[in-house]
């Protein structure tokens, strides 16, 4: 490819609606352009690189013995209705009715549609098992796009579903994915970790998450360095120190006294003003479970871990109580929230229990309690593991430190069971002639994301960093002239690329060389291939690699050669 016949409206300065680094430098590099929140236009370079990581995921897919199919982006409610996921998805569902009033939604995801497939031809075991996959675009209507393509509405993703005969043949199609996902991502050439995770409003038995490590990912990774445990934080377990006796929680004594707290509604205002530390008091906070108000009671310092709360309560939604709601409950303005005295149900974190003595809110203004213990003053609370797992926590298998990281979630699978074959009437006949529901897995990979990722992963101050595997081009041919020596070398040398089948680039625009080199580092071309009169002079040519930095001087001869073995280097 001529750079001169090619389009790449790069940047010099970073928009200032970008807020990460991968967005800031996908609009620098003119990889892509926004349309609207959420939803962006693929522009060539940023083309390629995508179309590099589906080509990759189709080949390991494929590989793993996977069929490709496609299915459509609208889907009739129906099937949503069927599964019970109409509702039960949310907002992130962009519904909408076609000319004769029929109710449609754009899919985010496919197991209606790919179980309503099989529920239609599938009738035997002997039609089982069977493993599909769909490169396409998704549409999830979230409620704040950012970061660019890392949270957009429409996005590009690889989604597949195996359909097994019984629990053991779907384990094993759940783990060869398993394996098949690290394939793809060990060739992309990312550094990324496999963990526990949430199986969310997907569903199913348990799931595995594929983070890419970076400081600057949203997701937190949570993994012990001493064994193979690792998880995201919604998931992650931690090892609970031995709770007081009963005796214990009995012989604690003493009561609570109220103190007065006038204008003091934080936790660090309440302790500040107390000369206490935020560890040393519990905090209650009020939620709607599915419209029914319920509080979770936690140590001042901790964060609750809403998705197991709401597993826990069985709830599809769960969300904070506005401030009048939580007046009318607990009898005080939110801020003095308290545990004791509620007529809702109250769930307090087992760490509550280690101790007997904590400030609490009085469900009165500008009051606390101190002093209570709430094993002695709470006899209706329930109790569970309701927070995040946190620095200083223990590995639940082995008893080590736990470890935190940041990580990019690119990739997710999940065991699904029956879930949506058992509502949908994907039935087959087993070997006996009785009538069972498939077993399903399903399989989901953020093509698009991947490219944020990996920039999240690989950057500096002068743009994208990606390895061949990613990289819209393997090298970048850049000679010094337009003419005469020079330019005659500079297309020799790039022909001999292209018949060796190494994705070269020529930049045979007419710019200063210090815009050209800006440009390829920007945009993110692993090796720039130098082509000048001085070092002709000498037979070579300059090479510098853009991870290292490294320059090396080669036979001008040898150049294609080079990059050749370059391209091939394994990731």
């Amino acid at each position: 490819m001529r750079f001169s016949k090619f389009f790449m409206p790069t940047l010099k300065e970073t928009p200032a609606d970008a807020e990460v680094i991968s967005h800031q430098l996908m609009l620098r590099a003119g990889y892509i352009r926004k349309l609207a929140a959420g939803v962006f236009t693929w522009l060539p370079m940023g083309l390629k690189v995508l179309h590099k990581a589906e080509a990759i995921v189709r080949q390991e897919m494929n590989l793993a013995g996977c069929l490709e199919v496609s299915m459509p982006m609208a889907q009739p409610a129906e099937l949503w209705q069927e599964s019970g996921r109409w509702t039960f998805y949310g907002k992130e569902l962009l519904r909408f009715k076609d000319r004769h009033g029929n109710d449609y939604c754009l899919g985010p995801t496919h197991e209606e549609v790919i179980t309503d497939i099989v529920r239609r031809e599938v009738r035997s075991y002997r039609d089982l098992p069977l493993n599909f996959y769909q490169i396409q675009n998704k549409f999830r209507d979230e409620v704040r796009p950012r970061f660019g393509i890392m949270r957009a509405r429409e996005f590009l993703m690889k989604d597949g579903y195996s359909f097994d005969a019984d629990d053991e043949a779907s384990a094993d199609s759940y783990w060869r994915m398993h394996e098949a996902y690290q394939s793809v991502f060990r060739r992309l050439g990312l550094d990324f970790k496999v963990v526990e995770a949430d199986s969310g409003a997907i569903g199913g038995s348990f799931s595995h998450e594929f983070m890419v490590l970076a400081q600057t990912g949203e997701d937190t990774v949570v993994s012990c360095d001493a064994c193979s445990y690792a998880a995201n934080a919604e998931k992650a377990e931690f090892a609970l120190p031995p709770l007081p006796s009963a005796q214990e929680a009995k012989e604690s004594g003493g009561g609570f006294e109220a103190v007065s707290t006038p204008d003091c509604r934080t936790i660090a205002e309440v302790a500040a003003f107390m000369g206490l530390p935020p560890s040393a008091f519990a905090k209650t906070l009020i939620y709607l479970a599915d419209g029914r108000p319920v509080a979770a009671v936690l140590r001042g310092d901790r964060a609750l871990n809403e998705i197991r709360f709401k597993n826990f309560l069985g709830a599809a939604e769960l969300v904070l109580a506005a401030p009048a709601a939580i007046a009318q409950l607990t009898g005080g303005p939110h801020g003095f929230s308290g545990p004791l005295g509620l007529d809702i149900p109250v769930y307090a974190d087992w760490e509550l229990r280690l101790a007997g003595s904590w400030v609490v809110g009085a469900n009165q203004a500008d009051l606390h309690l101190q002093g209570v213990d709430l094993r002695r003053d709470g006899p209706k609370i329930e109790w569970s593991s309701l927070r995040l797992a946190a620095e200083g926590d223990r590995c639940p298998r082995c008893g080590a430190a736990l470890g935190f990281a940041r990580g990019i979630e690119v990739g997710h699978i999940f065991r699904l069971g029956t879930k949506y074959s058992a509502s949908l009437g994907a039935l087959y006949l087993d070997p006996k002639g009785q009538s069972r529901p498939v077993v399903m897995g399903c399989y989901g990979i953020g093509v698009s994301r991947i490219i944020a990722a990996a920039i999240e992963q690989g950057h500096d101050e002068n743009g994208i960093i990606l390895p061949p595997s990613l990289a819209p081009f393997t090298v970048v041919v850049t000679p010094m002239a337009l003419e005469g020596e020079v330019w005659e070398k500079a297309l020799t040398i790039y022909q001999q690329l292209l018949e060796l089948g190494v994705e070269a680039a020529l930049d045979d625009r007419d710019l200063r060389p210090g815009v050209k080199f800006k440009d390829s580092e920007l945009v993110g071309i692993p090796l720039r291939l130098l082509v000048g009169s001085k070092g002709l002079e000498k037979g070579q040519v300059e090479i510098k690699e853009r991870r290292s930095g490294k320059v090396s001087w080669v036979e001008a001869g040898q150049a294609a050669d080079f990059a050749l073995q370059f391209q091939s280097r394994p990731c």
